[in-house]
């Protein structure tokens, strides 16, 4: 039976439910992790080092500038809010030996070349911390010396290096962000509900930790059942309206009680993640009892957190990777092709509300049942046509497969499930036939899925790898 209800019938089924609506008013509607229970993570801590001569001479940066570069990077611990600069060693008059010892405990170091021409103590005590093993990005303005020369040689060799040659100081912004994702993953939990999904290695919890320090936490169904049950009624009816039914544009097949429920799941997996301090869940009963992960996931992700579909490892440090790098949430998708249109179509029933980011604000978006099933809470989010996208999936925890597209169209195709959108692409062809970039292998989900991202993030993540040591593939 079909229950095409619209939102105002919804608010006023039952007494209680205008009450509790009423009580929630003055709520905001989107928190975000911090606000909503999960501990803060430290901060990121990056040492800085300058390195060279400075003054009123030939090839060398202006003494002046050193103030300066530090009012920016303070700049950005207020932009980012997680990361913290410390240090400052001047090279010369410090030496090597005394940065070296400075840096226990750093997560990240930037480089200022001031000056040099590549020769003598500054280029060797360079050498020394990039041998260091700890990421490092090094910031060269033009008229620097031409020691540039030397640099590419460190990422050549396999150095853990980003190189800035620019005059653009907003570069250290980009970079300062990237430096969070290998600290903040080592301090991540991901929830494991009835086993994971995906490639033999993410799905290896010894290996996932030896490699990038995250940690696997199973959970069994019984325990997501206990936890559903223990969710006071009147808090998931609350939670219902005033996240979602109030906000949707439209309410279709889902009964009030069905939404409520699903809400109850949310509220459930908060605890068990909270409990657990975890960031991130990712369950392969997510069709299950009891409650499709579609509004949980949703919420998770508009958070700033990770919730992902089917039990998908990679899908999941992906998202966790772009969420720590970018701050955005990703949809994970089942993508099918038209090169008539030289495109790629994503769909899939839930998505974040989201896309730019807890701070951002919602789309819009109608409540759906599950397409295949045709029963549950999902998904109809309209994502913004014109908008700039990477999809991408991080796999055998060493290979970063990617490309770019822009949403040319919002479709509502009944063979697919609820949110769908088209994706203009470089090579739809090529792309096709180079889909997994001749490395991924596996089941059908492990092959098929792909995660969405807002914004053209590739450069980044041509970084990102030089700095965390992986591969990145484009698959068109």
């Amino acid at each position: 039976m079909s229950h095409n209800v619209t939102r105002r019938q919804f608010l006023g089924a039952t007494a209680a439910g205008s009450v509790l609506l009423a009580a929630s008013t003055g709520a905001k509607p989107a928190q975000t992790a911090q606000e909503a229970g999960w501990p803060a993570q430290p901060p990121v801590k990056i040492y800085k080092v300058f390195i060279g001569r400075t003054g009123d001479i030939y090839m060398s940066r202006p003494t002046e500038e050193i103030g300066k570069l530090n009012d920016h990077l303070a700049g950005i611990e207020k932009k980012l809010g997680d990361v913290q600069f410390v240090g400052g060693d001047l090279i010369p008059p410090a030496d090597a030996t005394t940065v070296l010892n400075n840096l226990t405990g750093m997560d990240g170091i930037i480089l200022f070349h001031l000056s040099g021409h590549g020769g003598g103590s500054p280029a060797e005590a360079m050498d020394k911390i990039v041998d260091t093993g700890i990421p490092t990005v090094v910031f060269s303005q033009p008229f620097s010396g031409h020691g540039w020369m030397y640099f590419p040689k460190w990422q050549k060799a396999g150095k853990k290096v980003v190189l800035l040659p620019t005059s653009d100081w907003s570069e250290l912004d980009r970079a300062a962000g990237l430096m969070r994702v290998g600290p903040r993953l080592k301090q991540t939990k991901i929830l494991v509900v009835r086993g994971p999904m995906g490639t033999a290695a993410a799905c290896n919890a010894e290996q996932l930790k030896t490699r990038w320090g995250a940690e696997i936490i199973p959970i069994t169904v019984e325990e997501t059942l206990e936890a559903h049950k223990a969710v006071d009624a009147a808090e998931a009816e609350a939670e219902a309206e005033n996240y979602w039914i109030k906000c949707a544009k439209k309410i279709y097949e889902p009964t009030r009680d069905e939404i409520i429920n699903a809400s109850r799941f949310y509220l459930a997996m908060k605890k068990l993640m909270i409990d657990r301090g975890a960031q991130a869940v990712t369950s392969s009963n997510c069709m299950g009892d009891p409650a499709k992960g579609c509004f949980a996931f949703s919420k998770l992700n508009d958070q700033g957190l990770v919730g992902a579909c089917e039990g998908d490892m990679d899908s999941t440090l992906t998202m966790l990777i772009f969420r720590y790098a970018f701050g955005v949430p990703g949809f994970i998708t089942d993508p099918v092709f038209d090169t008539a249109r030289n495109a790629l179509i994503h769909f899939h029933c839930t998505s974040a509300t989201k896309m730019d980011g807890p701070e951002g604000k919602r789309l819009p978006f109608s409540i759906r049942t599950q397409t295949d099933s045709g029963r549950g809470v999902a998904l109809d989010v309209e994502n913004r046509i014109g908008q700039a996208v990477t999809c991408a999936k991080f796999i055998n925890l060493d290979t970063m497969l990617a490309s770019t597209g822009k949403i040319t169209e919002v479709t509502h195709d009944k063979l697919a499930c609820r949110t769908q959108f088209v994706t203009e692409v470089g090579d739809a062809k090529k792309m096709f036939l180079n889909w997994g970039g001749g490395v991924l292998e596996g089941d059908v989900m492990t092959l098929l899925h792909r995660v969405v991202f807002y914004g053209n993030h590739m450069q980044s993540l041509t970084d990102l790898g030089n700095l965390m040591g992986f591969r990145v593939v484009e698959e068109a």
